[in-house]
């Protein structure tokens, strides 16, 4: 099997929402197997998976790039933790230790172990970049920053690329480290800074944009049941999540879906 049959396998198995590979396996031939000459068993998809780490970027970002919101400047960015076990136990007998830590999930103010992961994405919800990073050893404004050099987020535009986020990425050596990269970081103030222009006011509901993205990611898409054990089983898992997103929303423009970002049409 080719690795563009097997991302379309990997794309089909998250958006038919089978979140178990060897589950996902059994039903294919059924779903999907008039599609390919032939599937692979078990051991041949888990593997083929995991050695296509720079194949889903390139997929991620080739999706990203033909929907027509690539070439607008506007960009959100956000960041969401990825819990990788519950139990001491877990922590203690899993693989995962180079990229998963004990961090903070403000969202549900709680701490957990597991990994970052950090968003970039069109205001429509296609994600342009992604990085998966150790909590302790990054902070969120770091792996943005490193998101914002290693990868590239902005359309081929003239001008500064605004980028809407949260107050998590305050301070002056970001906004400047962002600027000298040639972004614009928008986000809602601080109770300890002046209140801001009218025309500098965010609009609520476009930062909830990135927030329903990530939404999807972990519930419609499975995210939060990755059952990963491995470094390069959650990079793949991940990524397999995000080309499908990606790949959606980018169909969802020649059939002229009401709504882009909805995967409803896409999970029976």
């Amino acid at each position: 099997m080719t690795d563009a049959e097997l991302v379309c396998v990997a794309v089909a198995q998250v958006l038919l929402g089978c979140d178990a590979e060897r589950r996902w396996l059994r039903i294919a031939a059924a779903r999907i197997g008039h599609l390919f000459p032939r599937l692979p068993c078990q051991a041949q998809y888990n593997r083929h998976l995991r050695d296509l780490g720079p194949v889903w970027v390139a997929v991620a970002c080739w999706l990203a790039r033909a929907t027509p919101t690539w070439h607008e400047r506007l960009r959100l960015m956000d960041g969401t933790p990825v819990r990788c076990g519950a139990s001491r136990v877990t922590v203690n007998r899993s693989s995962l230790g180079e990229i998963a830590g004990y961090g903070h999930d403000t969202s549900h103010h709680a701490f957990c172990w597991g990994a970052k992961l950090m968003l970039v994405t069109t205001a429509e919800g296609t994600v342009t970049a992604f990085s998966l990073a150790h909590p302790k050893e990054l902070d969120e404004r770091k792996q943005a920053l490193h998101l914002l050099h290693l990868l590239h987020v902005r359309p081929p535009a003239e001008g500064p690329c605004p980028i809407v986020c949260d107050k998590g990425f305050a301070g002056a050596g970001i906004e400047a480290a962002a600027a000298r990269l040639g972004y614009v970081l928008i986000r809602p103030r601080r109770h300890d800074e002046p209140e801001p222009a009218p025309g500098q006011v965010v609009p609520s509901w476009l930062r909830q944009r990135i927030e329903a993205v990530i939404w999807r990611l972990k519930n419609q898409l499975g995210l939060e049941r990755h059952q990963a054990r491995t470094t390069e089983g959650l990079w793949a898992r991940i990524s397999q999540r995000i080309v499908a997103l990606n790949a959606a929303i980018w169909h969802n423009w020649p059939i002229d879906a009401p709504v882009k970002r909805s995967l409803i049409a896409y999970d029976h």
